[in-house]
């Protein structure tokens, strides 16, 4: 995943998207790019009516976020996304 479009494969740009998502698991690639433009909305019509998630349901992501958050990171090691090499420039999300 990429919050920085500049990063955005040539193919996606082209499409006219400007969203990538994709997993690549013993060098096959799934691409889930569709399907998350109104995932929050349905998510907040799901909540509204009564049908969100409970805190005890919610808890062990919301601790392993926490968990990744307070973590020293240690660059790049091992089996990572080739996206990682990407550099990054200033965002928001990264301050």
């Amino acid at each position: 995943m990429s919050i920085d479009g500049d990063t955005l494969p040539k193919h996606i740009k082209d499409d006219g998207r400007n969203t990538y998502r994709s997993l690549q698991i013993q060098n096959e690639e799934i691409d889930f790019s569709d399907g998350f433009t109104s995932l929050h909305t349905l998510s907040y019509h799901a909540i509204l009516e009564g049908n969100g998630f409970r805190l005890d349901a919610s808890r062990a992501a919301i601790e392993l976020v926490h968990d990744i958050r307070v973590q020293t990171p240690v660059g790049l090691h091992g089996d990572y996304h080739p996206f990682a090499l990407k550099p990054i420039k200033s965002h928001p999300f990264l301050m």
